[in-house]
């Protein structure tokens, strides 16, 4: 009945074993994250960027692994993987913005300049944008304003403005 499924019995085997170890790791570390949150009392949103980044960290090498067992050829995964690197570079000089927005979001997420719930004042010589931060992404803070209007402010430009704390 499973003939077919002979010749790679030990690849489905290891693979099986290979993604039950990456849901096993996924679930200690996320729970290990929660007890560090809890004792050192970090704010819900800084621990969901922490969750997507030990995914996505996981995620890669347990493809590394499955990538290792199935014998997939290691010139044209090369060809491959330069191909997609290519493109993402490319992409990344055509909009260089978007480098810098998510390399300002990485430093203001571990910073103490502001932390979500704040109520901040980006200051730019004759402008202000001010609000509550709700949530810091990879390209923008999110800040909802005293009208409870959503305002998005690009990582780039409140790193290099200034910010004033109003209200911890």
């Amino acid at each position: 009945m499973f003939k077919i499924f002979e010749p790679y019995f030990y690849q489905i085997v290891f693979t099986i074993i290979i993604i039950v170890l990456w849901l096993a790791v996924g679930f200690v570390s996320n729970r290990t994250i929660r007890k560090i949150r809890e004792k050192f009392n970090v704010s819900k949103d800084r621990v969901t960027m922490i969750f997507k980044i030990t995914k996505l960290i996981n995620s890669l090498i347990a493809l590394i692994f499955i990538i290792t067992i199935w014998g997939v050829d290691k010139k044209e995964l090369l060809v491959f993987f330069t191909s997609i690197i290519t493109v993402i570079g490319i992409a990344f000089f055509a909009s260089w913005s978007f480098l810098s927005n998510i390399t300002a979001g990485i430093i203001l997420f571990f910073s103490d300049q502001c932390r979500i719930g704040e109520d901040i004042k980006i200051v730019d010589k004759d402008f202000y944008i001010s609000g509550k931060i709700v949530n810091i992404s990879f390209f923008f803070i999110h800040l909802i304003n005293e009208q409870n209007e959503k305002i998005y402010v690009p990582n780039s430009i409140a790193l290099q403005k200034s910010i004033v704390v109003l209200k911890k």
